[in-house]
């Protein structure tokens, strides 16, 4: 089944909305492909206006931001150690925006969206007490 991101058929009270046309192909959505643990794979794609976009399939680094002394340096993830999105991404090794992540460094928080960008950045996370 198509993934279709055009208006819903039912107003926000549940009443119902009469289309005033049909579906149209700028509103079709893509399958969902999961940035996962792995060898570095990424996907370019084409979107509107002949404009691309990077996908990263699989990755085995992260580019980590440390606000403690302002630097960025290149990290090898461990593991996906939390993910808020979907507490099952964790056992699957699926990195979305907002997860956390075992690095070399220690734990870093996804701060970019590895479906849009091509890229991942992370920023350190300090251990939390107890």
């Amino acid at each position: 089944m198509g993934i279709w991101q055009g208006r819903s058929r039912r107003k926000p009270t549940g009443g119902r909305l009469r289309p005033i046309r049909k579906k149209r192909r700028f509103e079709i959505g893509r399958e969902v492909q999961l940035a996962t643990l792995g060898a570095g794979t990424v996907k370019t794609y084409r979107v509107r206006g002949a404009n691309q976009k990077l996908r990263i399939l699989t990755t085995s680094t992260i580019n980590v931001f440390d606000p403690a002394s302002k630097k960025m340096q290149t990290a090898k993830i461990v593991t996906v150690r939390e993910n808020p999105s979907n507490p099952n991404y964790v056992q699957r090794n699926i990195i979305t925006k907002g997860a956390i992540l075992e690095t070399e460094l220690g734990l870093v928080r996804v701060r970019s969206r590895p479906g849009q960008d091509g890229v991942l950045n992370g920023v350190r996370v300090a251990p939390a007490a107890g």
